[in-house]
């Protein structure tokens, strides 16, 4: 009776481990710090758990005050995925602005910065980088979030960012094993299909990670994605073909991984609607996956229960070996562990936030008219900003553009957002016609974010700029249609360091080159 009890307390612990769940507040509830107490290998931070800096070092304190080896987990891509920072927008620049400039120095030192402001707020593990290709230009989820698409590109801007985030004891996981960048599919929504052959997905998108893993990488997230060329059942994260590849030996064909695989979200669309949470988090930790992030959307104790108990009854029925989930709970106090004993002989540097401004000016790419000279602008412009839906991972809540920005330095600035429903076919003419009376007599900007990507933003964009062929224009997404308006400034990401370099060439202040 007594070995059943121990063997019993092992397997919950064991299952707790391996999960990385969520919750809603500011300071961690009861049940939180009852479960790191007893076992639970990482919390998941989101935007609802961040005010500030301090309060974040306090919430941290708390967790580590159960568990001093708890990994701290958050998604900070820098860019326009942010946590920290999703009042404000982000410090550093994102992927494709690291990408553009093609500097793996630079890239390893921003990712460093980036790292500081995370040990400083006591969170020693980050969902980053995206090492996907971002091959699909019309590709709903990735694009700015990937280096680029060119294979080499993104693997020694992935292997360098990985690099500078752990050179300051932050764990880094390079994702979305194995590519998520040719999907036209939101696997927060639905399950994409990658239909391509396996030389291709060697030759392209898994490059970058074979860099990252070269680099080092603490951890590699897995895609909710198909890949029917290696496994015609079963998504990614479920699939034991797609994740032996990730774990042969690379004399075997495979990348010879033996860090921490942890799953996208496990409530994502692509999992959840069609296998279910608890479903699928046995069969991901059955195929090979050693931890289960959940939490952006099901954020409560009973989640936690419901999945580990899935776990353990798993174990028990037989469908999962128990040494599989010793396995995956050992990869996980190994690396909290890791994380645990860098922060203890590392020491503390405050970040240098001023590189993500200077990083964010030499992404910019500014284009003028042949022969064409721009006048800075100096008094109360009209700015339109032409606003998509955001994807669930860079979220509705974060900022962007840059009409706050020359509101505050120019104070009496008109500005105006529109969506699709706003500027569809049938209202366009009479959105444009208000404008064009609403900007009398003021310079115009319009912002754009992926103008390529929205029928409705591109007709919209054209028509704005028959009416003001002195338009300005920003494109704060991926830059693909070649670039149109009196100046263009392709910025390579909406964070708020590409806003405020922005700002800087048109208004004429420093970073502008004219």
């Amino acid at each position: 009776m007594e070995r059943t009890a121990r063997t019993s307390d092992t397997l919950h612990r064991d299952a707790l481990a391996v999960l990385q769940p969520g919750f809603v507040g500011t300071t961690p509830p009861d049940w939180l710090r009852h479960h790191v107490a007893a076992g639970l290998g990482s919390v998941a931070l989101f935007s609802r758990n961040v005010t500030d800096q301090q309060q974040l070092a306090a919430l941290t304190a708390e967790l580590r005050a159960e568990n001093p080896e708890i990994l701290v987990a958050v998604d900070e891509e820098g860019g326009d995925v942010t946590r920290l920072e999703s009042g404000n927008g982000s410090s550093w620049p994102g992927n494709l602005a690291l990408g553009a400039i093609d500097d793996p120095g630079l890239t390893r030192d921003v990712a460093r910065e980036l790292g500081r402001a995370l040990a400083e707020c006591g969170v020693n593990y980050n969902w980053a980088p995206s090492a996907d290709v971002n091959s699909n230009p019309g590709n709903p989820v990735i694009g700015v979030r990937s280096f680029g698409a060119d294979p080499d590109l993104c693997a020694r801007h992935t292997a360098a960012w990985v690099e500078g985030l752990q050179s300051v004891g932050v764990a880094a996981c390079a994702k979305h094993f194995p590519g998520h960048g040719d999907t036209a599919v939101d696997s927060h929504l639905g399950l994409p299909v990658v239909d391509i052959d396996v030389d291709l997905l060697r030759s392209r998108d898994l490059v970058p990670f074979k860099a990252a893993i070269a680099a080092g990488a603490k951890a590699v997230m897995t895609a909710h994605i198909m890949v029917p060329a290696l496994d015609g059942s079963r998504p990614a994260t479920l699939s034991r073909p797609i994740l032996d590849l990730l774990r042969r030996p690379a004399a075997e064909g495979g990348l010879g991984y033996d860090g921490l695989i942890v799953t996208d979200g496990i409530e994502m669309g692509a999992i959840a609607h069609t296998y279910g949470t608890a479903r699928g988090t046995v069969l991901a930790v059955a195929a090979g996956v050693d931890a289960i992030c959940v939490g952006g959307g099901l954020s409560d104790e009973e989640t936690v229960l419901q999945l580990r108990d899935a776990l353990v009854a798993a174990v028990r029925s037989g469908e999962l070996p128990e040494q599989r989930l010793a396995e995956a709970a050992g990869r996980v106090r190994r690396l909290g562990a890791w994380t645990a004993a860098r922060a203890r002989t590392g020491g503390r540097i405050a970040p240098d936030l001023s590189i993500g401004l200077r990083a964010a000016r030499r992404a910019l790419r500014v284009t003028l008219p042949s022969g064409a000279v721009f006048e800075p602008i100096t008094d109360r412009p009209y700015v339109l900003s032409l606003s998509p839906v955001a994807n669930i991972a860079v979220g509705q809540e974060t900022p962007w553009g840059v009409a706050g920005m020359l509101a505050t330095r120019l104070p009496g600035t008109r500005t105006r957002s529109a969506g699709p429903r706003e500027a569809a076919p049938e209202l366009l003419p009479g959105l444009l016609e208000q404008i064009r009376q609403d900007a009398a007599g003021r310079r115009v900007v319009v912002v754009v974010r992926d103008a390529h990507r929205h029928a409705w933003m591109d007709a919209a964009l054209r028509g704005l700029l028959q009416l003001r062929p002195d338009a300005a224009v920003v494109e704060m997404g991926v830059p693909q249609a070649e670039p149109i308006g009196a100046l263009h400034i392709a910025t390579h990401g909406a964070a708020r360091v590409c806003g405020l370099a922005a700002v800087e060439v048109l208004t004429g202040l420093p970073g502008n080159r004219f």
